[in-house]
């Protein structure tokens, strides 16, 4: 596992639209059915990164606290479950009930959407506004696992920058890669 840095495509992109099946309720989903009233986080994940895992915990909170607030959040996992089977449709499931999560867990079996998106890492984090345009790319916060000196987990880029969406705020464009495992690609025949 190579550690990777996400790859800050432009900010003002529109989100590419996409149509894919939610291992969590069993329903083919598309980005128009299920984007958030006043903001969209996308955030491309897998069940086995130790990157994932180590802010799990405060992902958690963050949808609690602002899901009520119109902000929906999805979860994609882009890997090759042949290689990583431990990513597989049915782990994905199991992932989200240990975590007692009900939000869209997204399998991108094609890796089509994680190229549209030019995701890189896992996790890779964005924020689309209501009309779904690129607000925010990059990191959930500075706290890494296992680091001599670790920060502890705060979410404070990722809050940052849905509060300054939720008061109608610019959101400041300096904004840091997320770092995690690569994205498990598949080969190219």
């Amino acid at each position: 596992m190579a550690l990777t840095p996400s790859n800050m495509i432009n900010l003002g992109t529109v989100a590419p639209d996409f149509t894919l099946p939610d291992t969590v309720s069993k329903k083919i989903l598309s980005l128009g059915e299920i984007k958030g009233e006043k903001a969209t986080v996308m955030m491309f994940i897998c069940n086995h990164c130790p990157y994932v895992i180590h802010v799990m915990p405060e992902i958690v909170r963050i949808i609690t606290e602002y899901r009520s607030k119109g902000v929906t959040f999805i979860a994609i996992s882009s890997n090759d479950i042949e290689k990583y089977p431990q990513d597989g449709q049915e782990k994905m499931k199991e992932f989200m009930a240990e975590w007692k999560l009900d939000i869209p867990y997204l399998f991108d079996e094609s890796q089509s959407v994680a190229k549209a998106y030019d995701a890189a890492c896992t996790p890779d984090f964005y924020i689309f506004s209501e009309d779904l345009k690129l607000k925010y790319r990059g990191r959930l916060d500075e706290s890494r696992p296992r680091v001599e000196h670790p920060q502890p987990l705060t979410g404070k880029d990722l809050r940052g920058a849905l509060n300054a969406i939720l008061a109608n705020q610019m959101v400041s464009e300096i904004q840091f890669p997320s770092m995690g495992c690569n994205i498990k690609w598949k080969e190219q025949l």
